[in-house]
């Protein structure tokens, strides 16, 4: 792995440019209930309920934008056969866009909810996809490796951290930071192996988390320093990264049956027992955390500072990075039951989103 003097600035193409981001105008749609509550994100825009499975789940900063898979028929013409799409959800408009197809895994969302980010199967490779809001579409990036996967975006989408593999068979790996704005890269990392080193970007784009998985090592990229961290875990300890902040200042990794939340700057971390951590709102103050325990509640977001939890979900359900809002006020989550809304009739898993006063 590459240390202070490692990382290489590579000019690279991009197969398209988007637009610079820009506000859209407030579009005509169903009026949404901002207030506490359980709101089903994964309907069509007049309130119909998915005809197939919505998975994934991202959310902007300030809970206004959620992006999600589905595989429904009923939301979008054009998809008789029922593959998977990625759909970005304006709240409070209720308006519904697809933005892409086929996606591997669940999208990820720029802070500002102009950009979501995935990554899909290209013949043999895995290619990463870009797509807009405003423009209602995606291009790809012109990854220089056969596969790009995993991708982060940063708070207004200029950056996008991904894993680039390399090899046919796969034989190698590095992070990778492209700004497609500038049409320019830099490769943080090599691995001589292909064990799980998914990244995490900061709003800003100055830190990326990531992980070593064969050392099981998390690792913290400083672009203002071109320096990376020690592992944060310390010395003889294992770990796996979940997120980093929005705003950069905590890294959230798992170790052993516990969630640890790493302050960047004083470089101590508050370990949080015997749950799985999942995803940290934008200022680090919120952890969304699964109990090991399972005969409780399944979702529960923590306030770190005052030590309070408050239920996301009694049903079983899941979530993933991006799954929280600032200050935790809105939560984004999956789940195949049907008595967390009334009128859930559908037998399919489904994105909600739990807003809290």
């Amino acid at each position: 792995m590459w240390g202070a003097s490692g990382a290489a600035v590579v000019v690279c193409a991009i197969t398209a440019v988007l637009p610079g981001a820009a506000a859209s105008a407030e579009p005509a749609g169903v009026a949404r209930d901002s207030g506490a509550g359980v709101e089903r994100i994964s309907v069509a825009a007049d309130g119909t309920q998915s005809d197939g499975d919505s998975t994934g789940g991202a959310i902007t900063t300030d809970g206004r934008r959620i992006a999600f898979t589905s595989s429904a028929k009923n939301f979008t013409p054009g998809n008789a056969a029922g593959s998977d799409r990625v759909y970005l959800r304006d709240e409070p408009s209720g308006q519904l866009k697809q933005v892409g197809s086929y996606p591997i895994g669940s999208p990820v969302i720029s802070g500002d909810g102009e950009y979501s980010a995935y990554w899909v199967l290209l013949f043999r490779d895995t290619k990463v996809k870009l797509a807009q809001w405003t423009a209602g579409s995606s291009i790809g990036l012109n990854c220089d490796a056969l596969n790009c996967s995993q991708p982060s975006l940063s708070g207004d989408g200029r950056y996008v951290a991904n894993v680039a593999t390399i090899g046919r068979p796969s034989s190698s790996q590095r992070i990778d930071v492209w700004d497609w704005q500038t049409n320019t890269k830099q490769e943080l990392a090599w691995f001589d192996h292909t064990a799980p080193s998914r990244p995490s970007i900061s709003g800003d784009g100055r830190f990326v988390a990531y992980q070593d998985g064969k050392a099981k090592d998390v690792f913290v990229w400083d672009r203002d320093h071109g320096a990376t961290s020690d592992p944060i875990e310390g010395p003889s300890k294992e770990a796996t990264i979940v997120q980093i902040s929005e705003d950069g200042s905590k890294v959230v990794y798992l170790s052993g049956s516990d969630t640890y939340v790493h302050d960047v700057s004083s470089g101590t971390a508050q370990r949080v027992p015997d749950v799985k951590g999942l995803a940290i709102d934008p200022t680090g103050n919120h952890l969304l955390y699964a109990p090991n325990d399972t005969t409780g509640p399944s979702l529960v977001l923590r306030d770190l500072g005052a030590g309070t939890d408050e239920v996301v979900s009694d049903q079983p359900a899941s979530a993933g990075v991006d799954a929280v809002s600032t200050g935790g006020r809105d939560v984004v989550f999956v789940s195949k039951a049907d008595d967390i809304v009334p009128g859930d009739t559908n037998g399919k898993s489904d994105v909600f989103v739990r807003r809290f006063a």
